[in-house]
């Protein structure tokens, strides 16, 4: 199985969101019991929606599990070089000489308007690798856009 890069906040993240899931676990099963109390269960819709949060829980249980036992936690203060990689921060140069930030994260801590992009999205796949004065050409949905590389730090 493929290791998922992941900085150590996101890995406290999703085990906290993990331990959440488990313990909403007896709380659905008590509402099917509860529900099942009620009678015909063809025609109870309160068992059906409880049943059909048991099986979105369960599969995102399931998804979170696979992530952790996964995991490939990466500090970024440990890291070091003249090279863009998964955890560097980087400021960019727009055509207007106006600075983008960006940090490059896993997957699962992406949040483009904070700043923080995927290690697999389009920005990050064309920033790594490169170095300091590189220029990037990345096409998104609203046309080609051109950068230069101005800092990068592990920070």
């Amino acid at each position: 199985m493929d290791k998922v890069p992941m900085l150590a906040e996101g890995y406290e993240r999703l085990t906290a969101d993990l331990k959440t899931l488990r313990a909403e676990r007896p709380r659905i099963v008590d509402a099917i019991e509860e529900a099942r109390a009620h009678g015909d269960l063809s025609e109870n819709a309160e068992y059906h929606a409880a049943k059909e949060r048991q099986g979105q829980v369960e599969a995102m249980i399931g998804d979170i599990e696979s992530k952790v036992s996964r995991a490939q936690i990466i500090d970024p203060a440990s890291l070091s070089g003249d090279k863009i990689v998964f955890g560097a921060t980087v400021t960019l140069l727009d055509d207007d000489d106006k600075p983008v930030k960006y940090q490059i994260v896993g997957e699962t801590e992406a949040d483009a308007s904070g700043g923080r992009i995927s290690f697999s999205s389009p920005m990050a796949r064309a920033l790594i690798g490169k170095s300091l004065g590189d220029e990037i050409e990345v096409t998104v949905p609203s046309g080609d856009k051109f950068y230069l590389v101005d800092k990068i730090e592990f920070i």
